[in-house]
Formats: C-alpha cells, structure tokens, sequence
C-alpha cells in the first residue's frame, strides 16, 4: 500500500522525534534500526525511504534535540520573565531534569557520542549550543551589560557539567550537591 506525501513526511517528523529522545537516552549506537523503527510504530523498510542512514538520521535527531532544548529554555523563562537567567538556572540544575533522559538536555545525554560522530551531528550540536550561549548572554548582557561571551561560556560548561556529574552518581545527595554547587557559581558568575 503506498503511503501519500502528507502521511510519509508526518512519518519522516514521528522518526525523527523517536530518534531525538532515544538517542538521549540510550546513544546512538544504543539502539538499533529495528527497534527505533518499531517505537515509531513503523517497520523497518520504511526507514529507508525517508533516511539515507542512520547518521543521516542522527544528524536530523541531533538538530531536533537541541531544537527541543531551546524550546525548554524558553518556556522556562516565560514561566519567570523577570529573571529569565534564574529561570533557565532553576530549571536546567534540577533534580527533575535530571532525571529527564529521554527528554533532557542533549549536550548532557550524547556529548561524548556526538564527538565521536561526523562533521554533521557535531554540526547540528554546534548549531544548539551556540544557540544556548547566545540566550545566556543576552540573559547576562540584560542583567548587568557585561560582555557575555567568556560569562556565558562558563556558565554553560560548569551547568553542562553539574548535570552530568549529577547522572553519573547513584547518591542522590551528592547529585543534588553538585546541582547545589553549581547553580550557587553560576548565579556568583552571572552576577560577577
């Protein structure tokens, strides 16, 4: 049965939105064509007519990660538009996102996988966190007129690093420790 245009391209979009959280939780090579197509609820052959291969779904599941990101970044700071950096502080060093693998931040979920990937997945990474950098500047630029480049660099690193530090411990305390110390130096940078 052939599959219309409309219906393979809100296919191609259901993929990629699997892949996206996926990916995060289990890594690229975590998960195969097989299954990955199955939580789609599509069968495998179908993978071929929208992906030219799994990296070029990677690349597209990558740009829609941080894409999703981003989105989360904003929500957060309409929740609290007077002070949107505390906002995407409060939110991004929680122990809720934390526990967000499918859905958390990819920087966080595929960083060392994506380094290990082609020019096009780090690309779609680049893309992403330069976007971050960009929303924390202007959050720092707001805040006190600094040059926020160097700031939002920092800021971004020590969050990216709380967050995975965080995963990587069983004791919950000491992941909410390093939640806890990082925001305290971010918000100590921010205002610097």
């Amino acid at each position: 049965m052939r599959v219309s245009r409309v219906q393979a391209a809100e296919n191609r979009e259901t993929v990629i939105n699997v892949a996206s959280r996926l990916f995060r939780e289990r890594g690229f090579d975590g998960i195969g064509l097989k299954d990955l197509m199955q939580a789609a609820g599509l069968t495998q052959g179908a993978f071929y007519k929208q992906f030219a291969s799994k990296d070029d779904l990677a690349v597209q599941a990558s740009r829609r990660a941080m894409e999703s990101a981003t989105l989360r970044w904003s929500a957060a700071t309409a929740a609290k538009s007077e002070d949107p950096l505390g906002a995407v502080i409060a939110f991004y060093l929680s122990m809720d996102h934390r526990g967000e693998k499918m859905d958390g931040c990819p920087i966080v979920a595929l960083g060392s996988d994506a380094a290990r990937q082609g020019g096009d997945v780090k690309a779609s990474f680049e893309a992403g966190i330069k976007e971050h950098l960009e929303i924390l500047g202007r959050f720092i630029a707001e805040a006190n007129g600094d040059q926020p480049d160097r700031k939002a660099m920092a800021i971004l690193s020590t969050m990216v690093g709380a967050l995975t530090l965080s995963r990587v411990v069983n004791d919950p305390g000491l992941a909410q420790a390093f939640l806890d110390a990082a925001t305290e130096q971010v918000r100590e940078a921010a205002a610097a």
